[in-house]
């Protein structure tokens, strides 16, 4: 089969590698019909997630066609239409009883804290990703979700990460009625967030970044007011003069450690700045929000070093509130929002690419190119899907 491979930090490419094949009677093999790169990906791509290792296959946000059982699974069977969440989880252990599915207990051996996950390395268990023409999808009977005949794919693949976790987000971040929310990011899951927050019933959404295209689009799509970080100065400062002093009701994380000046990408050796730099939207969350306040966490950060003011957290009385999210809890009510008209996920999407020139997607979505938001990847064997999808080079 056809599948992207990592090849080291910024390269990645198209590869044949063998077909997936059952190794647990609980398994299944699903056809991929559509896989997205996630903002998440990009920190992978760029060499930031430890035990990435050459020839794993990215992408936990894809769906297909199941095309093989094991023996013991009952829910689904060959020929139907699923959606995989990013997340792997058994469905029994003490976490999934609770429904925290990103925390299962028995999918990830190489940590205590976040399960498994679909092509994230192997601090995350190892399990080859989405991005590929096939893949192996362990503890079948739990994870996948039938999609709806009246959900299309397009939206159907937003719900395995995006949308879910902008989703999460708003719901941890605790809003009432009239509530001014901050959201760090404009990307997929900043726009899912506020986007969501309306649904929580916010009275003013405003959404911070840096990238002039971004910002125009999630001002149409959300609709939020937008502050562009490069024109403000002081972020936490400007927050404060646009909320009567007092700070926001609940601000959004959904960057995580690339934010712009992070220490990840810069250390300069002066405290001033390392203080600043490191994990800036979160900086800025907490520096942001007025006492009392709600902050959520939905940015990747993963097993870092951050310079967190945690001593501003406390002494502002403030709720953090963290967690990858649990796709599966969020799926049967975001398919009504669909339904009703609440939210349009497929509209995030601006590049459709077929899965042979995957180097060059991930160059234009890294580089913020051509006004990427959102990219899905097509496989060769995607069916009707391929019918529609054009090349990325332009």
């Amino acid at each position: 089969m056809l599948a992207m491979t990592y090849r080291g930090p910024y390269r990645v490419r198209p590869q044949q590698k063998p077909d997936p094949v059952i190794e647990h009677p609980g398994d299944a093999i699903v056809r991929v019909t559509r896989a997205c790169i996630c903002g998440s990906d990009l920190h992978l791509y760029h060499g930031l997630v430890p035990d990435t290792r050459v020839g794993h296959t990215f992408g936990h946000e894809f769906i297909g066609i199941v095309e093989q059982v094991g023996s013991a699974v009952e829910t689904i069977k060959p020929g139907d239409r699923v959606l995989v969440p990013f997340n792997l989880f058994c469905g029994s252990c003490f976490f999934c009883q609770r429904e925290l599915y990103s925390n299962c207990h028995n999918t990830n051996p190489e940590a205590t804290a976040v399960g498994g996950i679909y092509g994230y390395s192997h601090t995350t268990g190892g399990y080859d990703g989405g991005q590929a023409e096939f893949v192996r999808v362990p503890m079948a009977d739990v994870g996948p979700y039938k999609i709806p005949d009246d959900i299309a794919d397009d939206d159907a693949v937003l719900l395995t990460d995006a949308l879910p976790t902008g989703y999460q987000a708003a719901e941890m971040a605790d809003i009432h009625e009239g509530d001014t929310v901050v959201v760090f990011g404009a990307g997929p899951v900043g726009i899912f967030a506020a986007r969501s927050a309306w649904l929580f019933g916010a009275g003013r959404v405003i959404v911070v970044d840096h990238v002039d295209y971004r910002l125009d689009f999630v001002r149409r799509y959300a609709p939020a007011e937008v502050v562009n970080f490069r024109e403000v100065g002081d972020m936490a400062l400007h927050i404060k003069k646009m909320t009567d002093w007092l700070g926001a009701d609940a601000c959004i994380d959904a960057v995580g450690c690339e934010a712009s000046g992070s220490l990840t990408q810069t250390i300069t050796g002066r405290w001033t700045m390392l203080q600043a730099g490191a994990a800036t939207a979160l900086f800025w969350a907490i520096n942001s929000v007025r006492k009392g306040g709600n902050v959520s966490i939905v940015g990747v950060y993963g097993p870092t070093f951050n310079a967190v003011p945690i001593g501003n957290a406390l002494n502002k009385g403030l709720t953090l509130r963290m967690n990858q999210a649990a796709v599966k809890r969020h799926v049967p009510h975001l398919i009504e929002h669909i339904r009703q008209g609440h939210l349009n996920p497929k509209e995030i999407i601006t590049h459709r690419v077929p899965l042979e020139e995957v180097s060059d997607a991930y160059h234009i979505f890294s580089s913020k190119y051509d006004d990427c938001i959102k990219t899905v990847l097509i496989p060769p064997r995607a069916g009707a899907a391929r019918a529609t999808v054009g090349s990325v080079i332009h």
